[in-house]
């Protein structure tokens, strides 16, 4: 098993053809959630394993810490779409029209906030994309559920849910309130992300703040914000796994970190 290898999936890419969930033997996967690629342990992947990624048409699943060089078998038909158009493949993809959509989160199955999101950010992704991708841009959404302290620190996770778009929160300062379903699920008390858009608070974010934040992200209309500091995980978050942890009978006694 690994700690920094797992599989993301872009899923304005996948087609939910339920292969990668049924090939997988480890429980990465939320088989509930099939034919959808929902990584729920994303602990239980072996490390440097390329499976999933091997069976996937549509070339769908990349994978955290890879620096094998590995490359989806369906590459071949873009990189032959690519010697066509340059006559020997010299061209590169346009690297300022790559757009990465990142949703963190800690839970999909019951918290309502996180799995409310999820379908307003699908929704977004649904409208907008179509017309970036017609202006030239290449867009990839990813799923990461922040299932450890340890993801939390790679991914320098602040609150649930985050989106990001090419590293930049689209959500602007954090802020939170009292969340029962995360409550529940660790057995403490945890408060998880909430969204000010034009003077209100909002617990599941509107779609056109979702919407007005990707489009002033990808076209440059706001200041980047530089996430190089000093990172420490968050208290609230540190309490949600610790207790999560003991939830679960990972360690009876209470004493995992």
């Amino acid at each position: 098993m690994a700690k920094n290898w797992y599989p993301v999936i872009d899923y304005l890419a996948c087609t939910e053809c339920g292969t990668c969930v049924d090939f997988c033997s480890h429980s990465v996967y939320n088989k509930a959630k099939a034919p959808s690629p929902v990584v729920m342990q994303p602990g239980n992947c072996i490390d440097r394993c390329h499976g999933c990624g091997n069976k996937c048409p549509a070339g769908a699943i990349s994978y955290v810490g890879d620096d094998t060089g590995w490359t989806p078998p369906n590459d071949e038909c873009s990189a032959k779409k690519s010697v066509d158009c340059c006559r020997g493949g010299a061209c590169e993809e346009d690297s300022s029209k790559a757009v990465l959509v990142e949703y963190l989160y800690l839970d999909l199955n019951t918290c309502d906030r996180c799995i409310g999101a999820d379908a307003v950010l699908e929704e977004v992704l649904g409208s907008i994309a179509p017309a970036l991708e017609a202006a030239g841009y290449t867009m990839r959404l990813q799923k990461v559920q922040i299932a450890t302290k340890e993801l939390a620190e790679h991914y320098r996770f602040l609150a649930s849910p985050t989106i990001r778009v090419n590293g930049q929160d689209i959500c602007g300062p954090v802020a939170e309130n009292t969340c029962g379903c995360c409550g529940e699920i660790s057995g403490t008390d945890v408060t998880c992300r909430t969204f000010a858009y034009k003077g209100q608070a909002y617990e599941v974010p509107p779609k056109a703040m979702l919407a007005e934040g990707i489009l002033r992200a990808v076209l440059g209309m706001v200041q980047p914000v530089c996430d190089c500091g000093e990172y420490s995980l968050p208290e609230n978050l540190k309490n949600f796994f610790e207790g999560k942890a003991v939830k679960t009978g990972c360690c009876p006694e209470g004493t995992c970190g």
